[in-house]
């Protein structure tokens, strides 16, 4: 059975972003104290690198237990190492060059110079075995089961790099996939697809701006997957919706009483 989503709604994007930031520095505080090690998927966008740029500005980022980190990606543009567009540089310029991560457990996804080349499905394959390789018994598939997985939500519900209609939305077997013609340039990507993303005990999307209102919206009325894929992005324990009031103001009042946090 899966849970409703929880919606907490903020003032406005840079509320969000150091709510946000302080939300998820308790949490993994929290999953190190109680297992050792925590794992985090993240994501790129606007509101991921505010997100990340906000923990590295927080005094409380020290409370994380860095080299016992896992860190993951949603997806990736497949273009070459160091590009500044993929989001892995993003990351490392926003926070991961400011904090002591372990860099074997920064686990990029492969670039377009990588050892599988410019064949992104070869490269997405190399990423699944990776994941099926830190996946232990007690996981739920053949990925980790994922303590956050962040999500960036796009004005047309996309999440990660799965778009509507899009068939790497309609992924059902694998766990990573290639993403072709991708309406969003680069036309190239690499993504996670829906069942890995549901294997994370929680999944946490991210939407702020006027922009993303139509998208939040339709999102949490239940469509579909296919027609929203942010409508089938949900986490195992939680799926939390971290909203602006900008991008909560076309959600019905059924769903959200309007209010803010």
């Amino acid at each position: 059975m899966t849970l409703p989503p929880q919606i907490v709604v903020h003032r406005d994007k840079e509320l969000m972003a150091e709510a946000a930031a302080a939300r998820l520095i308790t949490r993994i505080v929290d999953v190190q104290s109680a297992r050792s090690t925590a794992s985090v998927v993240l994501t790129g966008g606007r509101n991921g690198n505010a997100l990340l740029a906000a923990i590295a500005a927080s005094p409380a980022r020290d409370a994380v237990d860095w080299a016992r980190l896992d860190l993951w990606w949603g997806d990736e543009r497949f273009l070459p190492e160091g590009d500044p567009e993929r989001n892995v540089v993003q990351a490392r310029e926003a926070l991961l060059d400011r904090v002591p991560v372990d860099p074997s457990r920064v686990h990029a996804m492969p670039a377009s110079d990588g050892p599988a080349g410019a064949d992104a499905e070869a490269a997405a394959e190399q990423y699944a075995v990776e994941l099926a390789k830190a996946a232990g018994p007690e996981d739920h598939a053949e990925v980790p089961s994922f303590d956050v997985l962040l999500l960036g939500l796009g004005p047309d519900t996309h999440v990660a790099s799965l778009f509507p209609e899009h068939p790497a939305v309609r992924e059902t077997e694998r766990t990573v996939v290639g993403v072709h013609g991708s309406p969003k340039p680069p036309p190239t990507r690499i993504s996670l697809t829906l069942p890995a993303i549901r294997a994370a005990r929680e999944v946490w999307l991210l939407a702020a701006g006027e922009d993303k209102a139509e998208a939040v919206a339709l999102a949490l009325s239940g469509p579909g997957e296919l027609q929203a894929p942010a409508s089938g992005a949900y986490g195992r324990a939680r799926t939390l919706w971290l909203l602006d009031r900008a991008a909560a103001a076309d959600i019905p009042p059924e769903l959200y009483p309007p209010a803010s946090a």
